[in-house]
């Protein structure tokens, strides 16, 4: 038996089986190059979902390539998908609008109004997070400016959820997503019926909703032979990225620390206490294991800017450089990148800066001393030195990593990225042989019952390497870090008093 795990990114689509023992038998990716992220206005940031099911099937179609795969086989899917999007059909399944995606930043303001007009101690309490940019006051933006569109809503979901009802004919979504969108109340454990009554949207557009393993629907007979796979297979599971990041990593039970550096940048910490950021800077959810009779939340802080914060960079900088150069390059310049700090924060408003939106910039620039290393150099230590920033806020809702766990893909195939990120953070990072499509492969096999346990789903996971912090460079980074957090303080209008006490 195989089970497949459909990972749907802003950059691409990852989709793999894994055998019965939870080993990777075959994976494919499309396509090759980034997927496009429109921005029709400045802070705008929308996808075609029928970019992500054409990606979804090339995906399939390239695994069919490889011997390895059995599609006849498969006895479920797992889906995982980029958080926070926003897609909405009408009765006819088809969809009205471009997802508003992630890092759309248009909807801060309408978050922020609704925060103070149901108030912020309420919205903490019950939401556990101000409503934000997330996917419900997207919503209302859509039902302000555009309210033809919200008329012919008959349905409004997540990416992962719209993947499925492309695979079954069926609409429904989970706690975790509502959660991802302020839609949940967590001290009643119900739908949050007053944000959508604040924001005056009928009950009727939310999904059925399901748990995260359940069998949520199964592949139709039409789609089945479009894809060359079996009709009826069960789709049994859907998370977002970030918590079926966690899973991937084995990161389920309180204290644990997950991190991932793709197009944006996660430092993921579960705990079992309902605690919230007051400034709702980083972001308890739902996580993939919370139940009503067992209180798991998923802190997460979210970086917008990492990978395509080094994607820019190699395609505009330093384009006569691979990736795999641009890492080495980094590494020839000294701790501290000669005195450049950049501040990585030029992809929307960032929410660890209080749903600001400042731009990327390098400071410190100095036309004589400097080259391209210390820029590429500069560039990831930036990135690093936002996960810190970020960190520090989450050690005052009492997380405090002791050990990290990340895949061994993008950001953290840099050997300078992750030790400078282990010398800051003063812990081990453990990387390991997983990602998001795998690990939703895996959870799907327990949503089906074939894994009894997480125990058993994860015997196969190996730790590659750990990088240890070096106490020799750990003086430096520090002192390069609070560099860097002096030049952020000149770009945000917070007080400043507090941000140079974190």
């Amino acid at each position: 038996m195989q089970f497949l795990g459909l990972d749907i990114g802003s950059s691409s689509v990852k989709v793999s089986a894994i055998n019965e023992l939870g080993e990777v038998v075959a994976s494919a990716q499309y396509p090759d190059q980034e997927m496009k992220i429109d921005a029709p206005q400045p802070g705008f940031a929308e996808q075609d979902p029928a970019m992500w099911w054409d990606a979804i099937q090339q995906g399939i179609a390239r695994l069919h390539n490889d011997d390895a795969f059995t599609p006849n086989e498969i006895g479920a899917i797992g889906i995982t998908y980029q958080m926070h999007g926003l897609v909405m059909v009408d009765e006819k399944q088809e969809v009205i609008r471009p997802s508003i995606i992630w890092c759309d930043s248009r909807a801060v303001s309408i978050g922020e109004e609704a925060f103070k007009a149901l108030g912020e101690k309420f919205c903490l309490e019950n939401f556990m997070n101000s409503p934000g940019n997330f996917t419900a006051s997207k919503l209302k933006w859509v039902k302000e400016n555009e309210p033809e569109n919200l008329a012919k809503c008959y349905k409004f979901m997540l990416p992962g959820d719209y993947i499925a009802m492309k695979l079954s004919g069926v609409i429904n979504t989970t706690i975790g997503g509502l959660s991802e969108g302020i839609l949940w109340n967590f001290k009643e454990n119900r739908l949050n019926t007053e944000l959508l009554e604040q924001y005056g949207i009928s009950f009727d557009l939310v999904p059925e909703v399901k748990n995260t393993f359940d069998q949520h629907s199964t592949v139709t007979d039409e789609v089945a032979v479009q894809l060359g796979l079996n009709a009826g297979i069960p789709i049994t599971y859907k998370a977002g990225d970030q918590p079926n990041n966690a899973l991937s990593l084995n990161v389920l039970n309180p204290g644990e620390i997950a991190a991932t550096g793709g197009t944006s940048g996660v430092v993921y910490g579960v705990t079992e206490e309902t605690k919230c950021d007051l400034k709702s800077r980083v972001n308890p959810f739902a996580h993939v294991n919370h139940r009503e009779d067992l209180n798991r939340l998923g802190v997460l802080l979210c970086i917008n800017g990492t990978g395509i914060a080094n994607s820019w960079l190699q395609k505009n900088i330093a384009s006569n450089c691979s990736y795999e150069e641009l890492n080495e390059k980094a590494q020839q310049s000294p701790i501290g990148s000669n005195g450049i700090s950049y501040l990585p924060f030029g992809n929307g408003a960032e929410r660890v800066l209080e749903n600001q939106s400042i731009g990327a910039s390098y400071a410190g620039l100095d036309f004589n001393r400097h080259d391209q290393k210390d820029m590429i150099r500069a560039t990831q230590e930036g990135i690093v030195f936002s996960f810190q920033y970020g960190i520090e806020v989450m050690k005052e809702m009492g997380l405090d990593p002791k050990v990290i766990r990340a895949g061994h893909a993008n950001m953290f195939l840099s050997p300078l990225f992750r030790q400078t990120l282990a010398n800051i953070a003063n812990a081990p990072i453990e990387l390991v042989n997983t990602d998001g499509a795998r690990g939703a492969a895996t959870a799907s096999a327990v949503g089906s019952g074939h894994f009894k346990s997480f125990e058993e789903a994860f015997k196969s996971l190996k730790v590659l390497e750990t990088i240890y912090p070096q106490k020799e460079e750990q003086e430096q980074t520090e002192k390069a870090y609070q560099l860097w957090k002096k030049e952020l303080v000149k770009h945000l209008n917070i007080d400043q008093n507090i941000l140079q006490s974190n």
